[in-house]
């Protein structure tokens, strides 16, 4: 069912898509909507980089259709700066920043590690315990923020929704039954980011599936053929249908039970210029359009 996959892009808010993926004079503060009228999620991308405001969030949902979902990405303050170290404060300022008023909207949370950022299972173990599950523990995780959020913290929830995150990680010390161990312990999904430089793991950890196509020859520029983009299809109904799928690297040995799975897929390609148009296609190729 075309319902159980969504496609999408990695943020919307790129100059040289408007007059090539936007409409000639689209104002700006309407091109979420019109990206949200063509996918069927997006990845928020200015939470990586800063807090965002409470009625940005607001605003997003507003402009987006009854069955859009964002994921949304963590702060990298939280996973490239401190590396998870003291990390309670920070995540109670990114849960009380707004995100709860996506309301029915918000869709997983994505966690980028860095490069550097090496396996350290004690850690990794901490920092899956602090992660909330449903949106009134994220209520609570918010009440744990700091002076940052004094006076403009959004702690509210229309009612108790279940919060699913994914890892993204980017260096080779994960290759680790123990990793893939940890992550299905969490119930927390390991994406599967196609790069050519960081480890492309396809081990099922959750009951989704998360994919980044970041460009599979060369790093955020290089678009995709027919050919990649009909091989990524066939992965998605796999996913979907909960049928086996050895197309692909896997650490641990043991395979979870076959089961249908929620699939979210964004593309990241080409300096973001391809993006759409690699998004559409695949679209095309699971008949969603």
């Amino acid at each position: 069912m075309a319902l159980d996959v969504r496609i999408g892009i990695s943020g919307w808010t790129y100059a040289p898509w408007r007059g090539q993926f936007y409409p000639e004079n689209l104002p700006q503060k309407k091109e979420l909507g019109y990206a949200a009228s063509v996918f069927r999620s997006i990845e928020i991308n200015g939470t990586f980089y800063s807090m965002q405001r409470c009625k940005s969030f607001a605003q997003w949902a507003d402009a987006t259709p009854d069955d859009f979902v964002f994921a949304v990405k963590g702060p990298r303050y939280l996973t490239h700066m401190l590396k998870l170290n003291n990390a309670e404060a920070p995540l109670g300022n990114f849960f009380a920043s707004g995100i709860l008023r996506l309301g029915a909207k918000l869709g997983p949370i994505l966690w980028q590690f860095p490069p550097n950022f090496r396996f350290n299972p004690e850690k990794l173990e901490a920092f899956f315990g602090l992660l909330p599950r449903d949106t009134e523990q994220a209520a609570a995780c918010g009440r744990r923020h700091d002076h940052r959020l004094r006076g403009r913290a959004w702690l509210r929830t229309d009612c108790r929704r279940p919060i699913r995150h994914a890892i993204e990680i980017r260096h080779e010390s994960f290759r680790d039954p123990a990793f893939i161990a940890l992550l299905r312990r969490h119930d927390i999904a390991l994406v599967c980011a196609d790069t050519v430089e960081w480890p492309r793991l396809m081990d099922l950890t959750s009951d989704f599936v998360y994919v980044r196509l970041h460009g599979s020859t060369e790093l955020y520029r290089s678009a995709y053929s027919r050919a990649a983009l009909k091989r990524w299809a066939s992965r998605v109904v796999a996913w979907r249908d909960g049928k086996p799928m050895t197309d692909g690297y896997f650490i641990s040995e043991k395979q979870p039970r076959r089961r249908r799975r929620e699939v979210f897929l964004y593309f990241d390609n080409t300096d973001k210029l391809q993006a759409p148009k690699d998004a559409l296609s695949l679209m095309h190729l699971l008949g969603q359009v």
